[in-house]
């Protein structure tokens, strides 16, 4: 199986007010193709900057990502913002769309504004309808972002970061802003693209959509601590063993 991000003694500082802050301390892992990779920690330790910074939405202070090939630590803005665009996926807790279009729009945009895109107008927007179908939200496709629930909304966010089919999707407290019933239902859904064969990375302080994916990592002040391996989830009867055994393995880490 290949490899699709490998993170060699990553560091992230920020100064602030002449002092500085040490947010990731030579993290090292790597994850593979088709792995559904969680992070989990206290508030503070670093989920979130791990994230931003391996995807390059923020520039490392040292160390080394290696990203389909490419080493994003050698990357211009420019060349890391095509990167971002035609090989990432990016679901936020905030769900951030653009008022002025339609949901519909809202998904296609990345595609519509991507230089690698060979298709049509036409076949952009048969293809992001063919996404909404997929995720159960085809009837929404007109409306305004302000007309459809949260839950329509972060599958909208789930779409849209699947149009230029990318190589792996980077995901931020994607359910955290949900309630359990729409929570449920996206993590169903990314579920579902894992198991089609996207690589998923995300960050979760949730205990039940951390016990759905196939693997979970452990960061406390910038380091990462341990990790714990599942399969697959495959049915719901499996979810209350995995949560128990996951709500253990926490506990132990200090959790």
């Amino acid at each position: 199986m290949a490899t699709v991000i490998t993170v060699k003694d990553l560091c992230k500082t920020y100064v602030v007010n002449k002092k500085q802050n040490n947010v990731l301390k030579n993290v090292n892992f790597s994850i593979e193709e088709g792995e559904m990779a969680a992070i989990m920690g206290p508030s503070g330790s670093g989920k979130s900057t791990l994230l931003y910074t391996v995807s390059g939405m923020d520039r490392m202070t040292a160390g080394e990502v290696r990203f389909n090939g490419y080493d994003l630590s050698k990357m211009s803005d420019d060349d890391m913002a095509e990167i971002r665009l035609n090989d990432m996926g990016f679901i936020f807790q905030q769900m951030y769309m653009m008022k002025n279009l339609s949901v519909l729009d809202n998904i296609i945009l990345p595609a519509v504004k991507s230089k690698k895109n060979r298709l049509s107008r036409r076949e952009i927007e048969m293809k992001g309808r063919s996404l909404m179908k997929k995720l159960g939200i085809e009837e929404t496709a007109n409306n305004d972002i302000n007309e459809v629930s949260g839950g329509q909304l972060q599958r909208a966010c789930i779409c849209r970061s699947m149009i230029n089919d990318p190589r792996m999707i980077f995901a931020d407290e994607p359910t955290g802003a949900l309630n359990r019933t729409s929570s449920d239902e996206v993590m169903s859904e990314l579920v579902k693209l894992n198991k089609e064969g996207t690589t998923i990375m995300l960050v979760t302080h949730d205990v039940k959509v951390a016990a759905k994916c196939t693997r979970v990592m452990y960061i406390v002040d910038g380091n990462i601590r341990g990790e714990k391996k599942y399969g697959t989830y495959e049915k719901e009867a499996e979810l209350r063993e995995r949560e128990k055994d996951l709500s253990g393995w926490l506990m132990e880490m200090g959790w």
